[in-house]
């Protein structure tokens, strides 16, 4: 079994070819415009065309309301819609019930008080991205660089697959999906020179150090 990984906040075409060529399962574009991984539709839709089939079009996008969505989903063609800002559960249904899409929801962690979390988000969405919860006072709801405590998350079993995310790099993600069981990684200022100038050779040293785990081997695999 392998780590599936996901590069998120990609913005032109080398980084996509970088990602699809090293093996990531997911590209992800960002629309926030406070991020400095920010895409427009226009060019987002130039980028989801490039990519090549079998390789998963996430969009991430913070509380957008069903305009903003009607107009994305007319002009782009996603595969996933990432909801990371302060979405009720009954608004992910609301998304999944409206696009027909599958829904992945962030969950910001910071300590055991946010486990539930998981528990009332994984009823709804059909996938997680558990990231670390991000300061106070943080412009960015998640890219920031951050990492939790990942033994809160240690022998844990969650209702749906859910993704790994917060402070990954190329240095610490393979003691991250050891020590995790993750099946799945997240990454995005982890592979970067600065904020959203994302490096090939990282990305390609990434996807290549996850995927070199060999999952069959770590204790206590939690649901993909």
């Amino acid at each position: 079994m392998v780590v599936r990984v996901k590069i998120c906040g990609l913005k032109d075409p080398v980084q996509i070819a970088a990602a699809a060529d090293a093996g990531a399962a997911y590209v992800g574009f960002v629309f926030f415009q406070k991020s400095p991984r920010n895409v427009d539709i226009e060019k987002a839709r130039t980028l989801a065309l490039k990519v090549p089939p079998g390789v998963a079009k996430v969009a991430l996008t913070v509380n957008a309301d069903d305009l903003l969505l009607d107009h994305m989903l007319s002009e782009i063609p996603l595969d996933m819609l990432q909801l990371h800002g302060s979405e009720t559960p009954d608004r992910v249904s609301e998304v999944k019930a409206r696009y027909g899409l599958p829904v992945m929801k962030a969950i910001g962690i910071a300590d055991v008080k946010d486990l539930p979390l998981i528990d009332s988000y994984g009823a709804v969405a059909d996938q997680l991205l558990v990231d670390a919860k991000p300061p106070k006072g943080a412009k960015l709801p998640g890219g920031n660089g951050l990492a939790f405590d990942w033994r809160l998350v240690k022998r844990e079993y969650w209702p749906c697959p859910w993704m790994l995310a917060g402070g990954l790099t190329p240095k610490n993600v393979a003691e991250a999906v050891r020590m995790t069981g993750a099946q799945q990684v997240d990454v995005s200022s982890g592979v970067e020179t600065s904020p959203g100038q994302k490096d090939v050779e990282m990305i390609r040293e990434f996807v290549a150090t996850a995927k070199g785990v060999l999952l069959d081997e770590v204790p206590s695999l939690r649901q993909l």
